[in-house]
């Protein structure tokens, strides 16, 4: 091998770790964890006041930035199929924006159809690479004209180059809280998150509100919208965001108002690993929340069909009934001086990775 060659080969080596330094000190920049206990203005207000003893209705719907449609697969969702053999998804962002315009308002119209009188939604995009720029928090307000809304960011991260191939980009996402019924307010609370090299980038920047709504008898109701966090092998981070959220949930039942936790836990609700058939092996990722991790006067509603309907599927493989490995994550944990029962809406996973979820509650 000729001088020149082996320069030449040196130089590009150099210019490669070069760029390299340059995009993680980028990303290190970009870097910034939202503050904790941050009030979230609440937009479009109502004025009316819930009632003791009447019937409401809560949905709760992760909406997958508006990628997943059923042959959607996700670039960090892995898993393995019973005879061994490993999978994982391609893709980093949406496979068009046509998808993604498609899937948005499949969403909306599920909602539209279950005419809740609130919804707790996850991962809407307001500007993200990974969903070419659709504002879907735009899209669910004027779809939703009547409901007070608040949102509160829980991912908003510099450039992504993963995978290489179809980069995630950059994204601005959050939590979005809808109600028919007037809210006080809402407070985000900062979650821990893995601050390891990496995972910090990818990961959101977990969090959960509270939304705070009177009742005709002095009290309030909390409303609690949550998403915790997903590729944590182990569920370490999550024993540790479990610990924050039910802090808080001991902290308003000695106060005696009415509490309902929604949303995407990324927890195996009740405990049930392989509910539905199929040929892959329960993934990795997978955590157990049931009723003993609940603190005293809180009950886990599982669905009334949750032997029938998952709430979630994976992502490593296209969506296949029978193939894909399914679970329920979404769902709703109640304070005990509320009466509720909750079902599992079966949307096929056409727009979403996930099933809304709803619940019927009365305050007693």
């Amino acid at each position: 091998m000729g001088k020149k060659i082996i320069i030449g080969i040196g130089c590009v080596a150099g210019l490669l770790v070069l760029v390299a330094g340059l995009y993680v000190l980028y990303l290190q920049l970009e870097y910034d964890r939202i503050e904790d206990n941050l009030a979230i203005e609440v937009e479009n207000k109502q004025e009316t006041i819930l009632s003791a003893g009447d019937t409401y209705t809560i949905a709760t719907y992760n909406i997958g930035f508006g990628a997943y449609s059923d042959d959607y697969t996700f670039f960090l969702d892995s898993g393995k199929m019973k005879d061994g053999t490993a999978t994982r998804g391609k893709s980093g962002k949406a496979v068009s924006k046509q998808a993604v315009d498609a899937n948005i308002q499949g969403s909306l119209a599920m909602m539209q159809e279950i005419d809740a009188d609130f919804y707790l939604l996850q991962e809407v995009d307001e500007k993200a690479d990974r969903s070419y720029d659709v504002n879907q928090r735009q899209a669910v307000v004027d779809t939703f004209p009547q409901y007070s809304n608040s949102f509160a960011y829980n991912f908003h991260s510099g450039y992504l180059m993963l995978p290489p191939s179809d980069p995630h980009g950059a994204s601005l996402a959050g939590l979005m809280t809808l109600g028919k019924y007037k809210i006080d307010d809402t407070m985000r609370h900062q979650f821990i998150v893995d601050e390891s090299f990496i995972t910090k980038f990818t990961d959101l920047d977990r969090c959960f509100t509270t939304s705070r709504l009177p009742v005709d008898n002095g009290k309030e109701l909390v409303l609690i919208n949550v998403h915790m966090s997903a590729y944590d092998e182990g569920g370490l981070i999550r024993v540790q965001q479990l610990e924050q959220l039910t802090t808080i949930m001991a902290t308003e039942e000695t106060k005696g108002n009415y509490v309902i936790v929604g949303g995407d836990y990324n927890h195996n609700l009740g405990g049930e690993l392989e509910t539905f058939p199929s040929t892959q092996s329960v993934p990795d990722w997978i955590a157990v929340l049931d009723q003993e991790n609940l603190p005293e006067g809180y009950q886990l509603v599982l669905a009334e069909n949750n032997t029938e309907v998952a709430s979630c599927r994976g992502a490593d493989i296209p969506y296949e009934k029978g193939l894909t490995y399914e679970t329920t994550v979404d769902g709703f944990i109640v304070s005990e001086n509320v009466n509720a029962v909750s079902k599992n809406i079966d949307g096929g996973y056409l727009y979403s990775d996930h099933n809304p979820v709803v619940l019927s509650f009365e305050l007693k």
